[in-house]
């Protein structure tokens, strides 16, 4: 006799791991439907221990639907994603597997509200955040753009409590503020998952953070201790060596008279502009002072208009080429425990990682 059961290809119930041990994850709609089935018996009990009716049907149906809509406006704050280190990433629909990863999917599952805490990885997530709301932000599902505006939260607030990397969040809420401008314009004319109030609700909440970050002020630190200005200048010189970024070198410039003289040095520049662009790329576009000199620091802000710099992050996503995982790598844990951060079952896991770069990411799941 056959085994009439379900499909052993079927994804099956999904769990969430508490301090009390493996719970099974229930969607919202069994909870509202247990909210109803509540409000149900109370109204039943209301109108058996009375003998005039309080509500009609209708207002009743009417009553059951805001509260659904006040039970997911509630939770728009709330984080519905989960906290995972790696996902597998396919693309196609085999018998094992049903469906396909998004960008949306992945958004959701991989833990990046921890990412942003990690001064490693900060950087990285910024430049992802700013590369969908350029290009991605339409493809994105409901729940993903609802975590897209609250891990922008948590980065927004985290800077206003530290003061550090104001900048980037301000070129990021600068290239989504005008995105959002560009679909409400066209809301008829482009796909916008969600009211188009709660589109102009999410743009005034962007220009408030733009606000609150323009009325940023650095507090001067009291330190009794060593400081920056008093490290010899060779070390200060090797400091300034050491950043991939022009804007940095300004912005470190604008602390001391010492600094602001070893910023303007010309081999300096001509290090960075060698670092991130081609001699070919040089030729076509020299800035010769009038004395004849190549002035570097004019050529790099030049070039970066019409050529993209290279990427540095501390810390990135890496991609299993024999797993098809896409993964968080803990050094720590594999210095310490040997671990590669997934199920890996290569051989030498090692060589089949690849760091993942923020537009890499996006091409993923382009199918």
């Amino acid at each position: 006799m056959p085994f009439l059961g379900q499909d052993w290809r079927s994804p099956g119930w999904s769990w969430i791991k508490t301090e009390d041990g493996w719970k099974r994850c229930e969607s919202c709609s069994q909870e509202l439907e247990r909210e109803n089935d509540q409000c149900n018996i109370n109204h039943n009990v209301i109108l058996n221990s009375e003998d005039e009716e309080i509500f009609d049907n209708e207002q009743h149906e009417y009553t059951s639907k805001k509260r659904k809509k006040d039970h997911f406006r509630n939770d728009t704050n709330t984080q519905s994603f989960y906290r995972e280190k790696w996902i597998y990433v396919h693309k196609e629909s085999t018998k094992e597997r049903h469906g396909y990863c998004t960008l949306g999917e992945a958004f959701n599952r991989l833990d990046f509200s921890s990412a942003i805490q990690d001064i490693r990885r900060f950087n990285y997530v910024v430049k992802l955040l700013q590369l969908i709301a350029k290009s991605q932000l339409t493809s994105l599902s409901g729940v993903a753009q609802k975590n897209y505006f609250n891990i922008l939260d948590k980065i927004v607030q985290k800077v206003l409590d530290d003061h550090q990397n104001p900048r980037l969040i301000k070129d990021l809420l600068q290239d989504l503020s005008s995105t959002l401008r560009i679909l409400i314009r066209g809301v008829g004319k482009s796909v916008l998952v969600g009211n188009i109030n709660i589109w102009i609700c999410r743009l005034e909440t962007i220009l408030t953070w733009q606000q609150q970050l323009q009325n940023l002020q650095m507090t001067k630190q009291v330190n009794s201790g060593l400081t920056l200005s008093d490290l010899p200048l060779h070390m200060l010189n090797n400091i300034l060596y050491r950043f991939s970024d022009g804007w940095d070198i300004i912005t470190l410039g604008q602390v001391t008279p010492t600094l602001y003289m070893l910023s303007e040095d010309r081999q300096l520049w001509k290090k960075l502009c060698q670092y991130h662009f081609a001699e070919k790329q040089f030729c076509r576009h020299l800035i010769l002072s009038e004395k004849g000199h190549i002035e570097w620091k004019l050529m790099y802000f030049a070039l970066q208009k019409y050529y993209p710099t290279k990427e540095q992050y501390g810390d990135t996503l890496h991609f299993c080429r024999h797993c098809s995982i896409l993964f968080w790598k803990d050094y720590h844990l594999a210095l310490l425990f040997k671990d590669s951060g997934h199920p890996c079952t290569a051989a030498d896991p090692d060589s089949c990682f690849m760091p993942v770069s923020p537009q890499h990411f996006i091409d993923l799941f382009k199918f």
